[in-house]
This record gives structure tokens, C-alpha cells and sequence, in this order.
């Protein structure tokens, strides 16, 4: 392998060696990490930022970025506890809020293909619409639901008794993105866009389509991530959401994906978020307060960013 490929290589994999390390260290530091219970509970805790990050993934993959998957995430939760609490089957009131969250997305890659408005700028103003909405349906207040089944397995079941079926939820997703992004042409017009947009139209892609898609899966994402946590929680707060997109931005970044477009794959992005959560998790088992975890945190994004500048 050629010195150039081996560099490559071992910046690709940074964020798993990362990812190593720090889990290393936990595991001296505190006993309590590397316990099977522990382990699985960071993986349930980063199911539904896996999931924001996964549409986030291929949002910036094209240039983009959406700063509404929080807001989405809360009202889609909102909608489908009321259509739950209001006597819905649980089946069909949760394809509703995917279906929603995908609504939302749509809007959102509408307004910047069409509309031509600046991703930041359109997906900060839906940010505030939809978080609007969701507080003005629910009045500012939480909805309380009480559903076995189906439901109820999305954010707090388990495979074989072990496994959360929300970690299986993410890591199905993850498979199925995984092989649209790197095996499909989907996929290959994805990186073509970030690369260039204007090389992209000139070769004849479908710009504007492209980008209302990729919105749309971020939407949908949003949506399924809504699901688990009202799952979870057995409630659904206009409040939820608060911050979550900064989360995902944060996980594609440290993943490996570049701001600009056209760089990154979604392993990293799946690396980013689990590295997040040993992050945290690591943390709270130190007794490190709330607010020294989110200046480390918040180094830790700053570096990786810096990272990203300096090979771009």
C-alpha cells in the first residue's frame, strides 16, 4: 500500500481509534464501564441521536445542513401521543408521525431547492415554526400516554431479552443507509453534489430533486427518532428535541464528514455517536459536573472541526 493510502487509511479510521482510546481509559478509570449493562445503556441512550444523525449525514454530504431535527423530533412525538391518546392504533398513529416527520423534511428541501433559501436560514426558520406548532397543539404541555405492544417495545423492548430493540432499530437503519449511500446511485449522486452542485447539474443530475430527497430522509429520521423516544418516556413534550441538532452535527463532524460536502461516510457517523455517548457516559461515571461536560464536549467538537479545516 502506497504511503499517500496508509495516511488516508488512518485518517479515516481516527474517530474508531478515538473511539478505542477513550473507551481504554474508561475502563481503568471506572469499573462500572466496561459491565454489559453499562455498555447497552450508552447504546440505547445514542439510539435517537443515531438516528437525527444519520439524515444529518447525508444532509451535509450535499452542502447542506438542517438545524430542525429537534424541533421535528418534538412535534412528530406531540402528534403521535395525541393520536394515541385519542383512541389511534398505536401501529397507525406511529406511521403517521414518520409519515409527518417525513412532511417535514419535504418542506424544508422544498424551500431550499425552490425556494433557493439557504439551508441554515430555512431550516432555522422551520426550526422555530414547527417548535411552534408543537407547543401551541399540546398547549406548552406534555401528552402522557400508557400503551403495551408495539408501541411500547420501539423505546423500552428487548431482542432475546437482552438486546434493546432500539439499538436494533438504529443498527437496521444504519444497514439499510450504509448500502443506499455506498451502493446504490442514489448514493453516488449524494457525494456528486457535495463535490461540486454546479459540475453535478451539468452532468445532468436532478439537483433539485436530489435535495428535496435528502431532506425528506432527514424528516423521516426525525420522525422515527420522535418514535422512540415518546416510546421510551411514555410521553411526548413540545420541549423535546432542545439541542439534538447540534448533537448530530456534532457526530457527523467527529464521523469524519466534512462541512463542505462531498467527503465522509456513515460508519464515521455511527462512530461519532457512540463515541459521544461513552463521552458522556464516561463522565457521569467520573462525578464530572454538568458543566466541565460540556466544555470538554464542546472541545472535543472544536477539534474535530479544526481537523476538518485543515484537510479541506
Amino acid at each position: 500500500m502506497k504511503p499517500l493510502a496508509i495516511g488516508a487509511t488512518v485518517k479515516k479510521m481516527g474517530p474508531l481509534l478515538g473511539l478505542i482510546v477513550l473507551s481504554a481509559v474508561l475502563s481503568v478509570a471506572t469499573p462500572n464501564f466496561l459491565t454489559s449493562s453499562n455498555l447497552f445503556s450508552v447504546l440505547r441512550q445514542v439510539t435517537y441521536s443515531g438516528l437525527l444523525a444519520f439524515g444529518m449525514t447525508f444532509v451535509i454530504l450535499i452542502g447542506g445542513i438542517d438545524l430542525s431535527v429537534g424541533a421535528i423530533l418534538a412535534l412528530v412525538g406531540i402528534i403521535t401521543a395525541s393520536l394515541i391518546q385519542s383512541g389511534i392504533d398505536p401501529v397507525l398513529a406511529s406511521f403517521a408521525g414518520v409519515l409527518l416527520g417525513a412532511l417535514c423534511g419535504a418542506a424544508n428541501g422544498l424551500l431550499v431547492s425552490i425556494g433557493r433559501i439557504a439551508p441554515f436560514i430555512a431550516t432555522l426558520a422551520t426550526m422555530i415554526l414547527f417548535r411552534g406548532i408543537a407547543q401551541e397543539y399540546s398547549q406548552s404541555r406534555p401528552i402522557t400516554i400508557n400503551v403495551d405492544g408495539f408501541f411500547n417495545e420501539i423505546g423500552s423492548g428487548y431482542l432475546f431479552g437482552t438486546v434493546p430493540t432500539p439499538v436494533v432499530l438504529m443498527l437496521a437503519v444504519f444497514a439499510v443507509l450504509w448500502f443506499v449511500l455506498r451502493k446504490t446511485r442514489f448514493g453516488r449522486y449524494v457525494y456528486a453534489l457535495g463535490g461540486s452542485e454546479e459540475v453535478a447539474r451539468i452532468s445532468g443530475l436532478k439537483v433539485k430533486s436530489l435535495k428535496l430527497w435528502v431532506y425528506t430522509l432527514s424528516g423521516l429520521l426525525s420522525g422515527m427518532a420522535a418514535l422512540v423516544v415518546t416510546s421510551r418516556l411514555s410521553s411526548a413534550s413540545p420541549n423535546a428535541g432542545i439541542m439534538y441538532e447540534l448533537d448530530a452535527i456534532a457526530a457527523v463532524v467527529l464521523g469524519g464528514t466534512s462541512l463542505s460536502g462531498g467527503r465522509g461516510w456513515l460508519f464515521g457517523t455511527l462512530v461519532g455517536v457512540v463515541l459521544l455517548g461513552v463521552l458522556g457516559n464516561g463522565l457521569n461515571l467520573l462525578n464530572v459536573s454538568a458543566n466541565y461536560q460540556l466544555i470538554i464536549k464542546g472541545a472535543v467538537i472544536l477539534f474535530a472541526v479544526l481537523l476538518d479545516r485543515k484537510n479541506t
